[in-house]
């Protein structure tokens, strides 16, 4: 099917024919189910970003070929888009839109992944506007919610998997609460809809110049400053970038609060604190080598000391090795437990388990939902 790119500068009636899609966790069975219910002449293009390993061999356009009646490629670099057929991200690009073609990079991760949903959704409304719908499924933290809040200021559509219909509810609780996506529905009925949607006439602004989109409000134009010029926000956080320490900057929205680094590494809430507690956890196993070592080196002097008929010494010493090793104990212990999943837990337990041990430790380390099928 020939791509309907617009006619000249100026307003126009076009489709909503750009269907962008995100997941993560869970989100291959939802794929399938939606890809499953898509009529086989879909007058619009799909574009689908899977949270997929860097290093890992992606098939899901196999997959999603044969689960449906479109056929499915992994996208390249300024390739055309076309009407009914799935583009998917393959592993370690972003996956985003101009006027037209398709834009693959190695740009930031955005809430700790590459490709993320986010930099799809927003590129695809910068260039397209109302003429977007954007489908959240099933996935764990809020990758695409930030997005689907820009689709929507753009006149574009967000669609939400029904939480209790996906294996992973994270991401689509959030698209459903924050962004507060228009329709929250089972995967197996969002091919019926997504077939009505793109049905739908509404008034396409054709851009003079493709590269730059469409013309937007200035919150949205604020937006596309911070995430692809490089202008910095106006409000610091007094956070670090979990990934590369530089300091972010807090960009403050009615729906949301998002965070992002010089450099574009960006977060929406969960995903920073899901980043910042992996970077706890590895902080706290330096912090049990550093015990272990020192506690190690304490031993090796109270030796060398009872060697030397050093007796006050040696006891002084093996006094202190005593005491990191029981500071140690509790610290593996609480890395170990199996409740330990987060920052909160670790400081909970740690008040159960030790406080006064930890804190002393801690001294030695230098350094509502929508239920119906709409609003």
């Amino acid at each position: 099917m020939k791509w309907q790119n617009g006619g000249s500068a100026g307003n126009n009636v076009a489709k909503r024919d750009v269907v962008v899609i995100g997941a993560s966790a869970g989100g291959v069975e939802a794929l399938s189910t939606l890809m499953r219910a898509l009529p086989a002449d879909l007058p619009a293009s799909v574009l689908v970003v899977l949270h997929v390993p860097a290093d890992g061999m992606s098939v899901l356009p196999r997959i999603l070929s044969r689960a449906g009646p479109l056929p499915a490629c992994h996208a390249t670099d300024g390739q055309p888009i076309e009407l009914g057929m799935i583009y998917v991200a393959p592993p370690d690009r972003h996956l985003t839109l101009e006027r037209g073609q398709i834009r693959l990079t190695r740009g930031p991760r955005e809430n700790g992944h590459r490709p993320s949903v986010d930099p799809l959704f927003r590129s695809a409304s910068r260039h397209y506007g109302p003429r977007v719908v954007s489908v959240v499924l099933s996935g764990s933290g809020d990758d695409g919610t930030a997005g689907m809040v820009v689709v929507r200021r753009s006149g574009g559509v967000g669609i939400a998997q029904e939480p209790k219909d996906a294996i992973c509810s994270s991401m689509p609780v959030h698209a459903c609460e924050v962004a507060r996506a228009d329709y929250c529905l089972p995967a197996a009925e969002m091919g019926e809809l997504i077939g009505r949607l793109v049905q739908e006439e509404v008034e396409d602004v054709e851009p003079i110049d493709p590269q730059h989109g469409l013309p937007v409000p200035d919150e949205i134009r604020a937006e596309y400053q911070y995430t692809e010029q490089g202008v910095d926000p106006p409000s610091i956080s007094g956070f670090t970038c979990p990934e590369c320490g530089g300091r972010l900057w807090e960009i403050q929205e009615p729906e949301m609060v998002r965070y992002r680094c010089r450099v574009g590494h960006g977060y929406s809430p969960d995903s920073l604190l899901t980043s910042n507690s992996e970077a706890l956890e590895g902080a706290l196993w330096a912090a049990l080598n550093a015990l272990e070592e020192h506690a190690s080196l304490t031993r090796r002097l109270a030796r060398d000391a009872h060697s030397r008929s050093h007796q006050l010494t040696a006891t002084r010493f093996e006094e202190r090795a005593a005491a990191t090793e029981h500071q140690a104990t509790i610290l593996r212990r609480l890395l170990q437990t199996d409740q330990y999943s987060s920052s909160e837990s670790i400081l909970g337990s740690a008040g159960d388990a030790d406080d006064a041990s930890m804190t002393h430790a801690s001294r030695n380390i230098s350094r509502p939902l929508p239920n119906a099928h709409g609003h």
